[in-house]
């Protein structure tokens, strides 16, 4: 069974699929490490994320370093947001992620273009969604808990700029599938989201089958 959960930065899509992971007893991936990973990497160079060249100078990057807590900065989402605009290196890592979804037994990815280009096979397809004052709440109170200074206005500005690339990026955009079920968590909790997710997978589940 293979589960595609796609959505903004800060809906609770990753939260989500690591629970809905748990729930059927699937691995799980969270495709955005895979771009923040590519990000990382830029960063650390010193380079331009708006270069297509250069970001694909830093593809190939072993699976330890998706482990690397660096990765869950703000810093490295902005790059891997600008990273994944580029077609090409959304191709180098294109191999990677099927391959994750087309595992025996199925699997759980969460990303933006999951149930539209990596597994529009899928045997469900969630799109989480929420307001951006919402997830700007969110991930204020997720980057406070971790000490880090920061405003709530910034961080809505950067939710916002993150959309408008994802939404309107040439190369596989940030949208629901055509088959996708909707979940909005603006004024859920995360475990009322759950809950509602694992219902709504379980409903699709038992249609097909």
């Amino acid at each position: 069974m293979i589960i595609a959960v796609d959505g903004p930065t800060a809906s609770g899509k990753g939260t989500i699929a690591r629970r809905l992971a748990a729930h059927f007893g699937l691995p799980v991936l969270d495709t955005g490490l895979l771009y923040r990973a590519v990000g990382f990497g830029v960063a650390r160079a010193d380079g331009d994320a708006d270069d297509e060249a250069t970001a694909l100078a830093h593809v190939d990057f072993p699976d330890a370093l998706l482990a690397d807590p660096a990765l869950r900065t703000e810093r490295v989402g902005g790059f891997a947001s600008k990273v994944s605009a580029h077609s090409k290196v959304r191709q180098a890592l294109f191999d990677r992620q099927v391959a994750f979804a087309d595992q025996p037994g199925g699997a759980v990815l969460d990303g933006r273009d999951i149930g539209t280009v990596i597994a529009p096979h899928a045997d469900a397809k969630l799109y989480v969604t929420a307001s951006v004052s919402a997830r700007a709440r969110r991930r204020f109170e997720e980057m406070r808990g971790r000490g880090e200074t920061v405003t709530l206005a910034a961080i809505e500005t950067d939710l916002a700029a993150r959309d408008a690339r994802d939404t309107g990026r040439a190369a596989a955009p940030l949208r629901p599938a055509d088959d996708a079920l909707l979940l909005d968590t603006s004024d859920l909790t995360i475990d009322a989201a759950v809950r509602q997710a694992i219902a709504l997978v379980e409903r699709r589940i038992e249609s097909r089958f």
